[in-house]
């Protein structure tokens, strides 16, 4: 996957906060003093803010600033940089035993809890942010159905990494926009296999949902690698018509 635009930017202010132009614990400049340095607009600057801030490189205090983090305080809890397809293929790995796990053992409580999910998910109006709480509350209700508390801290901290991460975030928001149906299908099939007790049921439930995303995904960067070759070509072409005409 091509790396956006802020990703880039984030990149270029990590490597002037390593060569000491902004020491540890000096305030960043202003939005529009950054959009000016590397010539992108203030979105992207917030965008590359949002991305360094999730992976500790950088603290933001409201109505004071953005603030260079010491490294003393990139500790544990700053997340990774990870692709949308690491993620996903790590959340196979984990999700699919916690729901083994679980099934043998999930409360009726739990299972109903799914079900009033599953409805939630059939009325979705295809609002981003309620539907990712919605589905995060989900996998979580299973991850805490089987009885591991390891289990569920790590599958906990996956889901910081899709919702925080500017670039998962959006890999997971173009891919998932356009497959409801199929998503609560798939939901469904995890359920019944619950309902079931039915644990290697709901281990290859969980997992063909799992796999299908990454096919989604990587049908998705395909697509991102034609348009922007696509969009290379037009530009090149018209910087060669434009001097044609000049000569």
């Amino acid at each position: 996957m091509a790396d956006r635009l802020f990703q880039g930017i984030a990149d270029q202010i990590i490597a002037l906060i390593d060569e000491g132009v902004f020491p540890p614990g000096t305030r960043l400049p202003g939005e529009r003093e950054l959009a000016e340095r590397f010539n992108v607009s203030r979105v992207t600057i917030r965008e590359a803010e949002i991305a360094l801030q999730a992976v500790g490189v950088i603290k933001i205090k409201t109505g004071s600033g953005v603030y260079v983090a010491e490294r003393s305080e990139r500790n544990d809890e700053a997340l990774p940089r990870v692709s949308a397809l690491e993620l996903t293929e790590a959340r196979s790995l984990f999700e699919s035993e916690a729901a083994a796990l679980a099934a043998p053992v999930i409360s009726d409580a739990a299972l109903a809890k799914l079900d009033e999910l599953l409805a939630a998910m059939a009325l979705d109006d295809g609002d981003d942010e309620a539907s990712t709480a919605i589905d995060r509350e989900f996998h979580m209700v299973i991850a805490s159905a089987s009885g591991n508390a390891a289990i569920t801290h790590v599958v906990r901290t996956l889901w910081r990494l899709r919702t925080e991460l500017p670039e998962v975030r959006d890999t997971h928001e173009s891919v998932c926009h356009h497959d409801g149906l199929t998503r609560q299908d798939e939901h469904g099939a995890i359920v019944e296999a619950l309902r079931r007790r039915d644990s290697q049921g709901a281990r290859l439930a969980m997992r063909q949902h799992f796999n299908r995303l990454l096919g989604s995904m990587l049908d998705a960067t395909e697509e991102r690698a034609i348009s922007e070759l696509k969009r290379k070509a037009q530009e090149s072409r018209e910087r060669f018509l434009m001097s044609a005409k000049i000569g």
